[in-house]
Parts: C-alpha cells; sequence; structure tokens
C-alpha cells in the first residue's frame, strides 16, 4: 500500500506514460450520491493531459477489512486504499475510461495485506 497518498507518480501505464496523481479529498459518498461508501477524489495528469477519478469505497467492505485485519477505519488508511487501487488502474488500464469507481473487497483485501 502506498505511503504517501496526497503526491505521488504512478506508472508506467500500457502506453509507457507516468501520471502524476494529486490526492484532492475524501468524504462520505452519502452526503453527495446517497451511497454507503467513502469516496476520494484525485486529479491524475500526464503530458498536458488532466482527469479525475473518483475512487469509492463500500462503508460495508470496509469495516468488514478493518475487522479482519484488527485495525480502525481511518481517513488516511482509506485514502491510502484508494490511492492504491488506482495506481493499480493506472498501470493495468483498466476502468481508465470511467470517472468513479468502485473497488471491490478482493481488491481491498489485497492492497491492506
Amino acid at each position: 500500500m502506498l505511503e504517501n497518498f496526497r503526491l505521488f507518480d504512478a506508472g508506467p501505464d500500457p502506453l509507457g506514460r507516468t501520471w502524476q496523481v494529486r490526492f484532492l479529498w475524501q468524504q462520505n459518498g452519502i452526503s453527495i450520491r446517497h451511497a454507503d461508501t467513502v469516496d476520494v477524489k484525485f486529479s491524475i495528469s500526464t503530458g498536458g493531459r488532466e482527469e479525475l477519478k473518483v475512487i469509492a469505497l463500500a462503508q460495508p467492505d470496509l469495516l468488514r477489512l478493518a475487522g479482519e485485519f484488527n485495525r480502525a477505519v481511518t481517513d488516511p488508511w482509506t485514502a491510502r486504499l484508494a490511492a492504491t487501487h488506482l495506481k493499480k488502474m493506472i498501470e493495468s488500464d483498466q476502468d481508465m475510461d470511467k470517472t468513479l469507481v468502485t473497488a471491490s473487497y478482493q481488491q481491498l483485501v489485497e492492497y491492506a495485506g
């Protein structure tokens, strides 16, 4: 899992590009889109191109994961999970056509381990 989720480089992507990733904000999805999630928003850029990505982490998954790893659900931990998911997205080009992406429970287990 990434230590610095606020500003980091990710890649290369399948086209050999490295993306600069900047953390923008994190908030409960219920307040903005009536979803039981924690939403983490990032700005990503490469070669003069900039995109926004929101990684949604389901609250029930976070609680289950925290219980399995015997840890508290904290803002830095959830932001690191989301940043790790975004890094994997960039490297694989999976879901890069989407602005809002929900990480699966299995993916979160992989990142937390």
